[in-house]
């Protein structure tokens, strides 16, 4: 036994010796950056192909591209789900990058740290992280947020406005890779400081917007974006990264060009690795005659083909999906219709094997200033009200503020001189309410009240009921038989929930509402089941 051991680490010694500094200190799920770097011109780098073919301790590979980082250096971004010794050989068409071994010790999950998002096998509507845990989404748009900070890598700005959205229980930014500026009209009077449209220094590519060179593509903004992903990787918020934009002014260059499939292919292979991402093709992907769904299916089949780490894709364009649901793990709607939580519903029933999320669901909580003179729900409280009808349909939803889902980005929101600010709290208090009732067990029903809605997994014996504001009374019946009740109620504009107490209960119960002129959220639970 002790030769064995002896010989074991010997032969581990002159592997890492036979390595030298490629032998790597790393965390499950969390990136890596393996770098080659050579001297002297490289002509035309970004065509360098190069990946790494990693084997994991049980045995398994893995085999992942990488990009041209600047500087003759390439990365392969690396992301172990697995905790053990992990080995790399690099492959790539110039040959002084070929061959690379790396060994990587890979140290179990920090605390906290739970891996990518993916669609949980219990309930293919619901979405989970890696380790199993809930992901009870709650998204917030900041299409601008890549350029807050540019040629900043203190991220100054970034930081204030991440901090605001992460204390308020936001757990997903949906955003840009790049927007250029806006084509309708907005308030004359808008400070300078918030307007982030139309900034020539800011560009995918090399040139600008204006005159752009598609022969390369602009490595520090790519630098750039990277910071901004880690830092909401630090707040435990999800990236959903909307590669493309057809209504925000972009000169992109032509579909399926060499430039065009080189600026997707680099934002695949640069950002596959994060588990913080979730892809989306392109924000209203159908609706602004530069693509066609032969388009959007020919990319989502190219992302596939890159992506190693399977990070779940959808495209924000209800039309698309609902044409080739097949093509998307996430249905992406924009229903502003009035009746939401039934339309919600019903897509829920239509699309049973794949989460559903209402990305624009009409309300745009107003701000100071006009930004978006189309929205149809401005009021914050209309905007809750909203979020928690799409919930209680058993879907997912999103919020926007207009003073900071586009241009206008208002980074410190709670400044004096923002007079109108956001509503934040309301959906801190939305999300602590979902984890509280376990909202990844619960499945909507209308047979166990006589108006409102219902969300219950009849398992556990607790329903919990969405009362509106134009209710005077809700009546809960048709539960399983017990001798009580446990009543509790929740606020959702405060937060509050009262102390909880039981009545009687045969077969109906009739509960008048807690909160006055505000819709009202009641938990309830069976108490002695019969």
């Amino acid at each position: 036994m002790k030769k064995l051991l002896v010989c074991s680490c010997f032969f581990l010694f002159i592997l890492c010796n036979s390595f030298g500094q490629n032998g790597i200190q790393a965390y499950k799920w969390e990136t890596v950056d393996l770098s080659f770097k050579v001297k002297g011109n490289i002509e035309k780098p970004f065509q360098v192909e190069i990946s790494c073919k990693f084997k994991a301790p049980n045995g398994s590979q893995i085999t992942v591209p990488g990009f041209y980082n600047g500087n003759n250096e390439w990365l392969v971004r690396f992301n172990p789900n697995i905790a053990g010794t992990w080995t790399s050989v690099s492959s790539a068409s110039l040959k002084k990058i070929n061959g690379i071994t790396h060994i990587i010790e890979v140290a179990p999950a920090k605390k906290g740290i739970r891996g990518g998002i993916t669609i949980s096998d219990k309930d293919a509507q619901k979405l989970i992280y890696e380790d199993g845990t809930p992901y009870n989404l709650v998204a917030n748009e900041v299409d601008w947020l890549f350029a807050l900070d540019y040629g900043n890598p203190d991220l100054t700005k970034t930081k204030k406005l991440i901090e605001a959205i992460s204390a308020n229980g936001f757990n997903q930014i949906i955003m840009n890779v790049y927007a250029y500026d806006l084509d309708w009209n907005q308030s004359k009077n808008i400070d300078p400081k918030w307007n982030f449209g139309s900034k020539k220094d800011i560009f995918p590519f090399l040139g600008d917007n204006d005159n752009p060179d598609y022969s390369a593509l602009n490595v520090e903004f790519f630098k750039h974006y990277d910071r901004v992903i880690n830092l909401l990787e630090e707040h435990g918020i999800v990236a959903h990264i909307m590669i493309y934009v057809w209504n925000k002014m972009v000169n992109w260059p032509k579909a399926n060009s060499e430039a065009d499939n080189m600026y997707f292919d680099y934002v695949v292979k640069r950002y596959q690795a994060k588990s913080n991402v979730i892809w989306d093709i392109s924000k209203e992907a159908l609706r602004y005659g530069y693509d066609d769904p032969n388009y959007i299916t020919e990319r989502i089949d190219r992302l596939k083909n890159l992506d190693m780490y399977n990070r779940l894709v959808t495209v924000h364009d209800f039309d698309y999906c609902e044409a080739k649901p097949d093509k998307v793990d996430i249905i992406s709607a924009q229903f502003w219709h009035s009746d939401i939580y039934s339309k919600m519903l019903k897509l829920k029933e239509e699309y049973p094997n794949k989460p559903i999320i209402n990305l624009e669901n009409g309300a745009y909580e107003k701000c100071q200033y006009d930004i978006f003179l189309d929205s149809n729900y401005d009021d914050p409280v209309s905007g809750i009200e909203r979020n928690y009808k799409c919930a209680f349909a058993g879907t997912y939803t999103s919020y926007y503020w207009q003073g900071m889902a586009w241009n206008i980005v208002i980074y410190d929101p709670f400044t004096e001189d923002v007079t109108v600010q956001p509503k934040f709290e309301y959906y801190k208090y939305f999300h602590e309410f979902l984890n509280n009732i376990n909202f990844d067990k619960l499945q909507p029903t209308d047979r166990h009240s006589s108006s409102g809605y219902c969300l219950t997994n009849n398992e556990d014996g607790e329903y919990v009921y969405y009362m509106p504001k134009a209710n005077s009374a809700l009546a809960v019946k048709g539960l399983p038989k017990a001798e009580k009740l446990q009543i509790q109620w929740f606020n959702p504009l405060t937060g509050l929930y009262t102390e909880p107490y039981e009545v009687n209960y045969k077969s109906w119960l009739v509960l008048n509402p807690e909160f006055e002129g505000i819709d009202n959220v009641i938990i309830v639970k069976l108490i002695n089941r019969i």
